[in-house]
């Protein structure tokens, strides 16, 4: 399964919101809530400095009284806007043009369109109609990771072809007010709106990853961890206690998927403070490794499904050694995991 991944390219939202600024807008909304201590301390330890939202914090669509109906026109719109963005640096990055691709694999969950993300992007990108699609629309977190997979199969399939990869997520459209739970708390700091896009060949385009084999596991029984629920209002993300765990009951799937051999390097899904050291704890890795994820986490938070392409991203900034043995690994919804084994090529 040998694969070339380019080196991503990201768009955040266009509003820089402060972790105080979202304690201040809870403790507005929320004054007399009996838990409201409980909720500004786990604000402040989320790991979470700042994020990026595509509309205002105060927005009707993010800390408003949006309807279900526009939230999801607006998040949808922003989504594609930043998909756009970041496919065009893409292509560029990698000296391709749009008649260059043979295929397009999208992820995109945090609002409902017909047609969804990858029809959009042949308009608008001008792509061949007759390019290949997967449309992953309910991947969520870790939909970077499978997107990364379902182009290595293409190529795979078809040696020799180009596929673009985007992922775009306005996770901001998912911050309700009416959830009040200590996990939604958690989520309205956690999460932030990007997009993000890279073009994986079985034909080397420079440094970067080459992928070798991929992994996936649905972890039984566990649908309740983590799961989406519709409103009037719009999309609402619950978990419950167990969601902490969940990661630590895959892993050693992961360890022993990946073989004993400890990575040189990790791309790791920056869902918590608590998942990424959970994870770098399992596979052996020492803070220093997993600082990507912990540098995401801070400066723009948890990104959804286009997490994992915004670590990469970091990670071709400050590469590993040439032929360096490494691991990409993203935790969702289902309890679903994805990973990729691979090395580093220079």
């Amino acid at each position: 399964m040998l694969a070339h991944v380019s080196r991503p390219q990201t768009v955040l939202g266009d509003h820089k919101v402060a972790t105080s600024e979202i304690a201040d807008d809870i403790r507005t909304r929320h004054h007399d809530h009996a838990r409201l201590r409980a909720f500004l301390r786990v604000i402040g330890n989320s790991g979470v400095r700042t994020r990026h939202f595509t509309r205002p914090l105060g927005s009707p669509t993010v800390s408003g009284s949006a309807d279900i109906g526009e939230r999801a026109r607006v998040a949808f719109g922003d989504a594609l806007t930043m998909a756009e963005r970041a496919a065009l640096s893409a292509l560029a990055a990698a000296g391709l043009s749009a008649d260059d691709i043979d295929a397009i694999v999208t992820t995109h969950t945090t609002s409902w369109a017909i047609p969804n993300l990858d029809t959009h992007l042949i308009d608008r990108l001008g792509l061949r109609p007759t390019v290949r699609r997967i449309a992953l629309t309910t991947v969520a977190c870790p939909g970077g990771t499978h997107a990364l997979i379902r182009a290595a199969e293409l190529v795979a399939a078809h040696p020799g072809s180009n596929v673009l990869v985007v992922g775009a997520e306005v996770l901001s459209a998912i911050y309700q007010h009416s959830d009040t739970s200590i996990e939604s708390m958690i989520y309205k700091a956690l999460f932030g709106d990007s997009a993000a896009a890279t073009v994986v060949t079985s034909d080397r385009q420079g440094p970067g990853i080459v992928i070798e084999e991929s992994f996936e596991y649905v972890l039984p029984d566990s649908i309740d961890r983590q799961r989406g629920r519709i409103g009037a209002d719009g999309i609402h993300f619950d978990s419950t206690k167990k969601a902490l765990s969940a990661a630590n009951d895959v892993l050693p799937h992961i360890k022993n998927w990946f073989g004993p051999q400890r990575p040189d390097f990790a791309v790791l899904h920056p869902g918590s403070p608590r998942i990424i050291s959970d994870t770098a704890t399992a596979l052996g890795l020492a803070p220093h490794d997993s600082r990507h994820a912990t540098d995401t986490l801070a400066d723009e938070g948890n990104l959804g499904g286009v997490s994992v392409l915004r670590v990469l991203e970091r990670t071709y900034t400050d590469p590993p050694a040439d032929a360096a043995r490494g691991i990409v690994v993203a935790f969702g919804p289902g309890f679903a995991t994805a990973a990729l084994r691979c090395h580093w090529q220079a």
